[in-house]
């Protein structure tokens, strides 16, 4: 089992001006366990493949992490930034699966 090491992004919708909303990223350090590695391409109708990875990394959650759950956004794993699109509580673990590459506001 791979270990993991690295930063998971946390977004928060603020108003920045009247009517204005931007999501305001927070990064915090996890350690943990990658305990599923896999990848898979998919054929679409654009010119390069979709790639997105079925990995699941197991953080060892801390009270930030148990409440803000619902608003991570990304995971920094092997030099990228990937998508979170399922998240479950396995106290005092959380299991983040990850999804196709994060093209969204950074820290």
């Amino acid at each position: 089992m791979a270990r993991f090491n690295g930063a998971v992004g946390y977004g928060e919708t603020v108003e920045t001006s009247l009517g204005v909303w931007e999501d305001v990223i927070t990064e915090r350090l996890y350690y943990g366990d990658v305990i599923r590695n896999s990848r898979k391409t998919m054929d679409g109708s654009s010119v390069n493949d979709d790639f997105t990875i079925g990995n699941s990394i197991a953080i060892v959650g801390d009270d930030y992490a148990f409440e803000h759950f619902f608003a991570i956004r990304y995971v920094g794993w092997s030099g990228s930034l990937w998508t979170v699109p399922s998240v479950e509580i396995q106290r005092p673990r959380i299991i983040l699966r990850l999804g196709v590459v994060y093209n969204g506001p950074k820290a």
